[in-house]
């Protein structure tokens, strides 16, 4: 026998010993089940599976446990995918039995379901709510606790910190490292970018191509890292919001390969590029074919569209989003892309998860500068296109672009404050517009210290006008210690390294450690600010009443009862005098107030003094 032919024979054998020879019928082994498990006591009772496995379509689903039944069995277009509708009564108890996929009458394979207890008020769970600061973290780039999973067998991007596009390692153990620097500061949320696995060729760290929705990224950590971060995260008094996508996956998803329909992404044939016209969700006159391109066309050539009109991939998203509600212990879930998505699918997947968890929250993207675009998706809008949405909260991008304007350009009549005042007085198209997120900069935005030119003191105007106007505050990790970026979109540097999460930096958010004199004001700033916004009623369920600006200088009222909160923003370059006679209808009677920034008294008798560029928050006496 020659050496090449002894050489091959001798590798057939170790891969006979590694990969062994499949048996007959092993071609119905299941590679993916999902969800994999659920759970007793569910209002969602009646779980569709999807069950991938080459030539699993031709077998049946057999299940022989008390109170759980197959329900019905359906095929798909590919051979290899199977839908097995599962029914599991209120009788049911937890545990662990095999599903068996057979074929005539023979067992060709089998999965070990598992069946598990809630916790405890699981479906009573509280929110996210205005009582709330949310702390919005790129998890790549927050801190690095465990270098060992930089790289991870299977995943193709390797870390290469220089690359702005690139992995830095920032993964789940640096976020839990550093939860009691986040409860320190004042924060009660914590909202990650999406942590599901990312197993794209480049650009994966940002999470929003998914590549398995059942998975967390290995370069983060493991699915019980996350589930335990959250416990320890509501142990400091956090709560953790997860970021879904509804509205697209990763090119490299698993589904890609073999997809079970053929229309289970859009467009499947050719790509074709959204045209990003929101507006034609709406408007009354738009052509079908620009409303479907809006809905239906990708983002990138690597996020292919799904459809969520097909009703088994429309179950399998509503159940993944129950799956992991459930699972990790969430107080929220802040869904991407929203409007890009079908309506009726929305509809429908936020009225279950409310269903199922009546005190939740779950905020959408929308990003318009248009109020009446944005308010379409919030529960409780009666819409003329007969559109019923049941999300509480939307991202109150108008707010946003307003704030930046507001404090970035000239005063003049039509400018400046002037933004914040007429932004406001939108609000009658919202169904509850204090239940909004509201927020200066996220992960999408240039870093708002850098929008407004590096000012320090206009910077902290951005902050108290976030930690005072109503709705739920969200602040961009960084901020605190005056992170910046270029003023055009820079998605890279916008989500860069936080000072101090990796080993070598020269400064350190978290300790203090190399932070200027100015970044450890402004943090202490924010520190302050937010730990009296966590005791303050007023702003967590008061009432909001603003007067329009004056000569650069903006004043509203938050009140609750008998409590009253007067915030001043002076925008000017130089001190002013405010006249109080104006705001006598919520003065009256009130002749002293506590400075909340200086922690001192101030008599309220005529005239306020306003130092330029000037922020007061006064607790009315």
């Amino acid at each position: 026998m020659s050496t090449p032919h002894l050489r091959n024979v001798l590798q057939g054998i170790c891969l006979c010993l590694l990969f062994p020879l499949p048996a007959l019928g092993q071609d119905y082994q299941v590679k993916h089940l999902e969800p994999a498990n659920w759970w007793v006591g569910m209002k969602y009772n009646q779980i569709e599976l999807l069950v991938h496995g080459d030539n699993i379509g031709a077998a049946q689903a057999v299940i022989d446990y008390p109170g759980v039944g197959v329900v019905n069995t359906e095929t798909a277009d590919s051979a290899n995918y199977l839908f097995v509708t599962l029914k599991i009564d209120a009788n049911a108890k937890p545990g662990r039995f095999p599903i068996r996929f057979v074929v005539g009458n023979e067992e060709k394979s089998q999965f070990n379901f598992e069946l598990l207890t809630r916790e405890k008020n699981s479906a009573q769970r509280q929110g996210f709510s205005a009582k709330d600061a949310i702390y919005l973290i790129t998890p790549d780039r927050f801190a690095n606790g465990n270098s060992a999973n930089d790289a991870m067998p299977g995943l193709t991007e390797q870390p290469k910190r220089e690359f702005n596009g690139g992995r830095h390692g920032g993964d789940i153990a640096g976020m839990t490292q550093h939860l009691d620097y986040i409860a320190k500061m004042g924060f009660t949320q914590i909202w990650p970018n999406p942590l599901t696995e990312n197993n794209q060729p480049e650009y994966s760290y940002h999470g929003y191509a998914a590549t398995n929705l059942y998975l967390i990224d290995a370069r983060y950590g493991t699915n019980e890292e996350f589930k335990a971060f959250v416990k320890k995260a509501k142990q400091k008094g956090l709560g953790v919001i997860q970021d879904i996508v509804l509205n697209h996956i990763g090119s490299k998803h698993w589904w890609m390969t073999d997809l079970p329909e053929k229309d289970w992404i859009n467009f499947p044939e050719k790509y074709t590029e959204t045209s990003h016209r929101r507006t034609t969700v709406q408007d009354p006159y738009a052509a079908p074919a620009d409303k479907e391109l809006f809905v239906s066309g990708w983002f990138v050539p690597s996020m292919p569209d799904v459809n969520q009109r097909n009703p088994h991939l429309a179950n399998y998203l509503i159940q993944n989003t129950l799956w992991w509600i459930e699972y990790a212990g969430l107080s929220g879930v802040r869904e991407d892309t929203y409007g890009y998505a079908d309506e009726k699918f929305l509809s429908r997947w936020a009225q279950t998860v409310m269903e199922e968890y009546p005190n939740f929250t779950i905020v959408g993207e929308e990003w318009s500068s248009n109020p009446a675009i944005v308010a379409h998706w919030q529960r409780g809008k009666i819409n003329k296109s007969g559109h019923t949405p049941y999300m509480p909260s939307v991202m109150d991008f108008p707010l946003h672009d307003a704030l930046r304007a507001a404090l970035s350009e000239e005063e003049s009549w039509g400018t400046g404050v002037i933004r914040l005042y007429e932004a406001l007085a939108n609000d009658f198209l919202y169904p509850d517009p204090f239940n909004l997120v509201i927020f200066p900069e996220n992960h999408d935005t240039s870093r708002i210290y850098s929008v407004l030119n590096e000012d320090v003191d206009l910077f902290k105007m951005a902050m108290v006008y976030m930690a005072t106007m109503r709705g739920i505050p969200q602040f961009y990790y960084g901020s605190e210690v005056l992170m910046t970026s270029p003023k055009e979109r820079d998605d890279g540097a916008v989500r860069a390294d936080m000072p101090g999460g990796w080993n070598g930096d020269d400064k350190n958010a978290f300790s203090g450690k190399g932070l200027s004199a100015k970044e450890k004001d402004a943090q202490q700033f924010i520190k302050s600010l937010l730990g009296w916004r966590k005791k303050s009623d007023v702003i967590h369920h008061g009432k909001l009443m603003h007067f329009a600006p004056v000569d650069g200088v903006y004043v509203y009222f938050r009140y609750l009862d008998d409590k009253k909160i007067m915030v001043v923003l002076n925008k000017n370059k130089q001190e002013k005098t405010l006249a109080l006679q104006r705001f006598d209808s919520l003065l009256a009677g009130t002749n002293s107030a506590r400075d909340v920034l200086g922690n001192k008294k101030v008599a309220l008798e005529g005239q306020l003094q306003l130092p330029a560029k000037s922020s007061l928050v006064l607790e009315l006496q």
